[in-house]
């Protein structure tokens, strides 16, 4: 009988030990939440103290947790800012830019529309006409073309009409912190909401984000035909530039005209004056030559945020929208008026032609996938996937959104 009486006693002080170490266990204080990386002076979220020549309405993006908003915080830090610059016959792809940012985004976008006097009051006019409930959704500036040095006609007949107007909003625009430029040949294809976060992906040298022009060197313009510096192996396209105005305001750059630096606005006709007889796209080589020479100051990002009919019409080629889908479509070339690239058309003219309010996945989602299926004897219409993946995951966000709005507001306890 003495041997079970032991085993039972064993037992029994494990069974002690364990209840012990458990118990130390729960009464032990949770780990500390790792603290979220630095930002980049000059980005939303930043609460260090702003870099040098940096203005200090900057601060007022620093509250800490809890903390009521500050009373005078400016309406141009509440919002995603979206530049865009339309001349002649560029309305209605504008418009149509602008309505997919509406769709899909969550926060509240500003647009600032760059544009002649004659298309001013057509962009009123057709803005007003978009429903209230995405009419909330952005407050819009619209602009005349201006050009704050050099020769205003030589600017406005550089390359595309009225293209050049990109290099001066961070003159015109002096109380916007961050801005997205767009070409008016761009569609989103998800929320501007994750673009926007990519500023907080700077480093403290950064101040401008775009995706390279080429990912082939072999096969590149920049690469085989540019007269002049460029950025990197294959240059950069400019049709989508994510830029932080207040650091390049506060920017003293380098370049080739004298051996210190300049401001961007001092730098800017000098250097196209040395430049003028060697460029073929305008102001985006004189970006290209900006950043040659200011390599730090640049952040790139994957071509999914640029995807244009290089990167599929002659096989695919961007790795990012292989994985990932499509972000921001971009129809450089005149392929959404145009038979050349269907797969691009078939995106541009579902998302012309749908009504506001319908049903997503009805009314754009499904339309797309019949279109597609006509464009499948051209290498960009043999892989849908790719232009199809962003776009169903967003749209799916959306309704997760507003099914979680609708049961919280109808939900009774």
């Amino acid at each position: 009988m003495r041997r079970p009486c032991k085993v039972a006693a064993a037992l029994l002080c494990l069974a002690v030990l364990l209840l012990l170490y458990l118990l130390a266990g729960s009464a032990a204080p949770p780990p500390a939440p790792s603290a979220p990386g630095p930002l980049p002076s000059g980005i939303p979220g930043r609460c260090d103290p702003p870099a040098p020549r940096v203005p200090s309405a900057v601060s007022l993006w620093c509250r800490k947790p809890g903390e009521q908003k500050h009373p005078k915080e400016p309406s141009s830090l509440q919002c995603m800012h979206l530049a865009v610059v339309a001349c002649g016959d560029r309305l209605e792809e504008t418009l149509i830019m602008l309505k997919s940012a509406v769709l899909f985004s969550s926060r509240r976008l500003c647009f600032h529309i760059f544009a002649e006097d004659s298309l001013k009051p057509e962009f009123e006019t057709k803005l007003k006409e978009w429903p209230s409930s995405y009419r909330k959704k952005f407050e819009s500036n619209i602009y005349p073309i201006t050009f704050s040095v050099g020769n205003a006609q030589e600017w406005k007949k550089l390359f595309k009409p009225c293209a050049a107007q990109r290099l001066f909003l961070p003159v015109i625009l002096k109380d916007v912190d961050s801005l997205l430029y767009v070409d008016t040949d761009v569609l989103f294809l998800r929320p501007i909401d994750d673009i926007w976060h990519l500023l907080r992906e700077f480093n403290s040298t950064q101040l401008a984000a775009m995706a390279p022009e080429h990912e082939i060197p072999k096969i590149g313009w920049y690469s085989r035909f540019a007269r002049h510096p460029f950025y990197g192996s294959t240059g950069l396209n400019s049709g989508v530039m994510l830029m932080n105005l207040t650091r390049i305001r506060s920017t003293q750059f380098k370049n080739s005209l004298i051996p210190g630096g300049l401001t961007w606005e001092e730098m800017l006709y000098p250097l196209y004056q040395k430049y003028k007889n060697y460029i073929t796209w305008g102001d985006q080589d004189l970006l290209n030559i900006i950043f040659y020479f200011n390599p730090e100051c640049l952040y790139v990002f994957p071509c999914q945020w640029n995807y244009r009919p290089d990167h599929c019409m002659y096989g695919s080629n961007c790795r990012g929208a292989e994985e990932e889908g499509v972000s921001i479509l971009h129809g450089n070339r005149g392929v959404y008026h145009d038979d050349k690239q269907p797969t691009f058309r078939a995106l541009y003219e579902v998302i012309r032609d749908f009504p506001f309010e319908d049903n997503l996945f009805q009314s754009l989602y499904y339309p797309l996938q019949s279109r597609f299926l006509d464009t499948v004897h051209t290498l960009c219409g043999r892989i849908p996937q790719v232009f199809l993946k962003q776009i169903e995951k967003t749209m799916k966000k959306v309704y997760e959104n507003r099914v979680i709005v609708y049961l919280g507001a109808n939900h009774r306890y």
